[in-house]
């Protein structure tokens, strides 16, 4: 737990500044920052805890957190695809929350 905490204000730091800002659901930015620590430990860099990973870096690299896919997803929906990235606006309530589409192609296709 020290960990995810130490992980947590370390983002944060770097991010805020950025304009991307932790989803306001504490419960569940605890549950993805643990998750990324544990794909550390398993494959040596912190890929998105929900996609599937292959263990190999260089195919890995557009879901290494935050993703390249966190842009267009927080521009758009406010939120990123796992909702840990999230815009002040998703956070006040001030647009609509809904699903973040997968935007990484099929495997076949990268």
């Amino acid at each position: 737990m020290k960990e995810t905490k130490e992980l947590r204000e370390v983002l944060r730091n770097i991010q805020e500044p950025l304009g991307y800002f932790f989803n306001r659901n504490e419960e569940q930015v605890d549950s993805l920052l643990q998750g990324l620590l544990t794909n550390r430990e398993r494959y040596g860099y912190m890929s998105c805890p929900c996609r599937l990973a292959t263990g190999e870096r260089e195919k890995d690299r557009d879901i290494i957190c935050p993703c390249v896919y966190r842009q267009p997803d927080v521009a758009e929906y406010g939120s990123c695809y796992c909702g840990l990235y999230v815009s002040n606006a998703w956070n006040d309530q001030e647009i609509i929350h809904q699903r973040v589409p997968e935007r990484r192609p099929p495997a076949d296709k990268r």
